[in-house]
């Protein structure tokens, strides 16, 4: 799985490829997903924001990120902080980044809100067929397709931002066509119920496998860079992705490794977090370390 090859730079440029009539509405994400996956574009390569900072988002959006995974799970933002990073992100890069919003559980407005900033969604703490399919109805229109978001009769404009992309169909199925649908799967029963799932709930765009909730469910360590070795670990992992390869699903993770590591990791993910503003920020511990070393070291060597 993931993309390891592509038709080249006459055939590709970035995600304005996938863009829709106007920023106003959601890119293609799931085609962009699927092509990343099928490897006719390069896996999509972004950023996470933790911070809930509209001038952070600002600053990177010109930077040419194919996506941006705005943690709205694990960051203390309102509602109207959330809408402006969407907006920042896509209209500030001219279409090129992608908005994807982690949303702070299952509750159906709270995805409309994501949802109806033009974002894509990421669906945390999937362990089940009930929830998926809750899931899904939030953010698909029309019970025919297994969906009950109520659409939005003041967010476009009539006449000018809510021209549908496919003319032969509604704005409204144009969405369900366009908006990428993301789960978490956190837990060993999510991994056991993941062929069941997607068996059930084929909308699903990609999956991402959260390995430190995972973990913590299972009574294993869980952190920021530990690698797992007890066998219970790995026999879960193996079944993830055993369960992916059957559905032939797009996979999406971290991949903050540099060279030949990155390049073996990524080869697998149709999309990968190359970097973030909170992984930045740890750094600077490490740069103030540095300084002061440096500045004991030339007070020992004056003495």
């Amino acid at each position: 799985m993931g993309s390891t090859t592509w038709d080249g730079p006459e055939r590709f440029g970035d995600m304005r490829d996938y863009m829709s009539n106007t920023l106003f509405q959601p890119h293609r994400a799931r085609d962009a997903i699927r092509d990343a996956h099928q490897g006719k574009i390069p896996t999509l390569l972004g950023y996470y924001a933790g911070l809930a900072s509209v001038p952070i988002t600002r600053w990177l959006a010109p930077m040419g990120f194919d996506y941006v995974w705005i943690d709205w799970e694990h960051s203390a933002m309102n509602i109207e902080t959330m809408t402006t990073m969407v907006h920042e992100a896509v209209f500030l890069s001219n279409g090129r980044t992608i908005p994807w919003v982690r949303v702070p559980g299952h509750d159906h407005a709270t995805m409309a809100y994501a949802l109806d900033a033009g974002a894509s969604i990421v669906v945390p703490q999937i362990d089940t067929v009930e929830q998926a399919k809750e899931a899904r109805g939030a953010v698909k229109f029309g019970r025919k397709n297994g969906g009950h978001r109520s659409a939005p009769p003041f967010r476009y404009v009539h006449g000018l931002t809510d021209v549908p992309l496919d003319k032969d169909h509604s704005l409204w199925e144009n969405f369900n066509r366009q908006s990428g649908f993301m789960i978490q799967v956190e837990s060993l029963e999510g991994i056991q119920n993941l062929d069941a799932i997607l068996t059930e709930v084929p909308e699903i765009d990609a999956v991402w496998l959260g390995t430190i909730d995972a973990r913590v469910s299972m009574g294993l360590p869980g952190g920021h860079g530990i690698v797992g070795t007890e066998s219970e670990w790995l026999e879960a992992v193996e079944l993830f992705h055993k369960t992916m390869r059957k559905h032939d699903k797009p996979y999406s993770g971290f991949c903050l490794a540099k060279g030949d590591a990155f390049l073996k990791g990524k080869s697998h993910m149709s999309m990968c977090i190359v970097t973030g503003d909170t992984l930045k920020l740890g750094e600077m511990m490490g740069h103030l370390a540095d300084r002061r070393a440096e500045m004991a070291q030339a007070q020992n060597g004056a003495k």
